[in-house]
């Protein structure tokens, strides 16, 4: 079969990409293909004692089928939980899009996966430096983007203006993402039905809110891309 490829957003910060990331993998892995998921740039790691590591790509080696070394799926690892272009300026070594692709590239080629995910940070027009933001890592990769909307007020606009982003940049949406951030959510159907009027792509599923997070629970409320 042709390897699946897809660059995972979000409208937000803790919109849910990471787990949802993890809950595609395992259900591909549960369907028998080989799968791997990266992250290419991460802010906020910490050092146990095998340099600088993130939780969100630890999650993702869990739940990969093919196992490579932390710096191929994490190589630019950056200590402050702030926005990444920040955090990587203050230590003197600036982003590019350019850069990251490379990195990207030089394992999708050698990689035997089936269905790999590539997950950003934050959401889609979070910056590189002055001048590239993520959006530019999925354009040159030409990879169909997986939206991940976080369900809480506002939620609309910030999906919908994401949604018309992705478009203009010229790439395709293989599917979104209703994922419950907030339990106490006011018209969350009605917020919904709005949602899936006005985004014309397939939704994948509704992960409801959940207090502890289980991988395995959440990719049984998603399907896989077409």
């Amino acid at each position: 079969m042709s390897k699946q490829r897809y660059f995972i957003t979000g409208t937000d910060t803790d919109a849910g990409k990471t787990v949802c990331t993890a809950a595609l993998l395992h259900k591909a892995g549960e369907q028998g293909l080989k799968t791997l998921g990266l992250k290419p740039v991460a802010a906020g790691c910490e050092d146990h004692g095998d340099g600088l590591q993130n939780d969100d790509a630890l999650l993702h080696i869990e739940h990969s089928t093919e196992k490579l070394p932390y710096m191929q799926i994490n190589p630019i690892t950056l200590l402050e939980p702030i926005a990444p272009h920040i955090a990587a300026q203050r230590i003197q070594k600036p982003l590019s899009a350019q850069r990251i692709v490379g990195l990207l590239r030089g394992v999708l080629m050698i990689n035997k996966a089936d269905f790999i995910c590539v997950e950003g940070a934050g959401g889609w027009r979070v910056p590189l430096n002055l001048n590239e933001t993520f959006a530019d890592v999925a354009k040159e990769l030409k990879t169909p983007v997986i939206l991940v909307v976080g369900m809480k007020l506002g939620c609309i606009n910030h999906a919908l203006l994401t949604y018309e982003a992705i478009l203009r940049d010229g790439l395709e949406i293989a599917g979104w993402i209703a994922n419950s951030v907030d339990g106490d959510m006011l018209a969350y159907e009605e917020n919904l039905e709005t949602l899936k009027a006005m985004i014309k792509a397939p939704c994948l599923g509704e992960v409801p809110f959940m207090q502890e997070v289980d991988i395995k629970q959440v990719s049984t409320y998603l399907t896989l891309p077409a």
